[in-house]
């Protein structure tokens, strides 16, 4: 019995060895998962659930095949794939989260994160995160033509740094402000969390305002390997996994 938890995997074509080690993960390790939880960040670009590329067939036919098998698949969007619908679910089997999400695993209640909304210090990039989750903003995209947001995709991919590990000045600046952290903790009466997005994988403890000692598990990119926390009710271990 265990439920695993992966993040920022940052799917996109130019990067199959990151694909393929996916689909080994998903026909290995997670057959046998009690549950699998995607934090966020999947795809490197998501551009709507019409993309109709072999690609974006690929990881959902992966993805159809685990949730037939039985294996339950929580899907929680990131900065990179929140266009994510009702679409993709359907076509997939994957059930879609909200952000934040309290799950009880094993006894314990635990706050489900993908992790952006703790780096309070990223001023620029938390005036753009307010600016493109805009329900607007986000029907507008979708309303363009497919092919112009395929080229909108392409654009931004050989724009993005996430194709290549992100140097110690990058990871510092995308961390948690620790501050956040534990109203967050407070916020939402927990003292268990689960986290992607900062690119730091490790197991953290806090000291609240209340006395109470929280644990926040941050899970890592598959930039240069393969990363996941694996959960059974007596244990939670970080894994990393070499890339094909």
């Amino acid at each position: 019995m265990a439920t695993w938890f992966i993040a920022d995997l940052h799917l996109s074509p130019v990067r199959p060895d990151i694909t393929a080690l996916f689909q080994h993960f998903l026909t290995h390790q997670a057959r046998n998962a009690e549950a699998l939880y995607i934090l966020g960040d999947l795809f490197d670009a998501w551009i709507g659930d019409d993309d109709t590329s072999d690609f974006a067939s690929t990881i959902q036919t992966a993805l159809r095949q685990l949730t037939q098998q039985g294996v339950p698949v929580y899907f929680m969007a990131g900065n990179r794939d929140f266009l994510i619908g009702p679409q993709f679910a359907q076509q997939t089997g994957v059930q879609l989260l909200t952000e934040p999400t309290i799950i009880d695993l094993y006894g314990t209640p635990t706050l489900l994160l993908h992790g952006d909304t703790l780096c309070t210090d990223d001023v620029g990039y938390q005036r753009f995160r307010k600016i493109i989750r805009n329900p607007s903003l986000q029907r507008c995209l979708l309303a363009l033509p497919l092919s112009m947001r395929m080229w909108i995709a392409k654009r931004l991919r050989a724009a993005s740094k996430t194709q290549q590990p992100l140097t110690q000045q990058q990871l510092a600046i995308m961390d948690v402000n620790t501050d956040t952290v534990a109203e967050t903790f407070m916020a939402h009466q927990v003292t268990q969390m689960i986290h992607g997005h900062t690119h730091r994988p490790a197991i953290h403890q806090h000291l609240l305002a209340n006395g109470q000692t929280a644990e926040r598990i941050v899970v890592g990119d598959w930039y240069t390997q393969g990363s996941m926390l694996v959960v059974t009710p007596t244990s939670r271990e970080l894994q990393t996994q070499p890339l094909q």
